[in-house]
């Protein structure tokens, strides 16, 4: 498959939003050109061609003339401009992504890691619209209240906004299979949240109150209508679209005027951004 083929088909199939995906369209399509002009493969890559990517095209005026050869540059950048190297992140995250489409398309044996190349900025807290810790009591105490009366799928509902606070992006939460589930002894689970059309996917740890709230599903979960694996089914018990969990959130969040009248509104990709509890250290 032509790499320009494979961009427009990943794309087509993934459940990025319409902005993401047009973000990432132009962030793979420079890679696509640069190498082009010199030749090499923009699937079986070499680390060190990312690295000269990323300084030609994108970093050289924020270097200062250092040359993007690891930790040293990245500190940088991190230090001195930490937009720019927000921005270099979320450059390799596509070209990651990418790069897996390829490989579960079996155009790639196996899947380099990137994770050298990336300056590791934490996001600052305005980023997604993330919910203060106020609100973020405010939902749970509304997702607690989220009952029968308002959802004859309020079990599933609970659980899909419990795996948002776990830092599941929306489409990873809908993409969750019953295998990819591995309960323990604490209650916990581990979970590996794949990407669209992906056989591999990054692993959580989900937390005991996730856990609980996941068997109190799996009790009343429906048998699916066409034999598939999928965790969370609609009322047809088949597999959920990522923009029902758009509706969702807002339909909680409208249970109080603190979250009813937040402006930005509520979204599910700013309670994924939340998370359960807070870390020591972010931002």
């Amino acid at each position: 498959m032509h790499p320009v083929d494979l961009l427009h088909d990943w794309l087509a199939h993934s459940a990025l939003r319409s902005s993401t995906r047009a973000e990432y369209q132009r962030e793979v399509s420079s890679w696509i050109d640069w190498c082009a002009l010199r030749q090499a493969d923009p699937v079986h890559l070499r680390l060190q061609d990312v690295a000269d990517w990323s300084h030609d095209r994108y970093l050289e005026p924020y270097l200062d003339g250092r040359s993007f050869d690891g930790p040293d540059a990245l500190g940088h950048l991190a230090r001195r401009h930490p937009e720019v190297a927000r921005s270099h992140d979320r450059r390799i995250t596509a070209l990651s992504q990418y790069l897996a489409a390829a490989h579960d398309r079996g155009l790639l044996p196996a899947l380099p890691d990137l994770a050298p190349l990336r300056s590791g900025v934490t996001r600052p807290r305005e980023a997604h619209n993330r919910l203060t810790p106020r609100e973020r009591a405010v939902l749970l105490h509304t997702l607690g209240s989220w009952g029968p009366a308002h959802s004859r799928h309020h079990r599933r509902d609970q659980l899909a906004v419990h795996l948002l606070l776990e830092g599941l992006r929306p489409s990873q939460v809908v993409g969750l299979d019953l295998d990819d589930l591995h309960p323990l002894p604490d209650g916990s689970y581990d979970a590996r949240a794949r990407a669209e059309n992906s056989t591999a996917g990054r692993k959580f740890t989900l937390d005991p109150i996730t856990g609980t709230v996941l068997h109190a599903y799996l009790r009343e979960r429906p048998t699916p209508a066409d034999g598939s694996n999928r965790l969370l089914l609609n009322h047809h018990r088949k597999a959920l679209q990522s923009r029902w969990l758009n509706v969702l959130v807002q339909q909680i969040a409208a249970l109080h005027p603190l979250l009813a009248e937040r402006n930005p509104p509520v979204t599910a990709d700013a309670v994924a951004h939340t998370g359960l509890w807070d870390e020591p250290g972010r931002a």
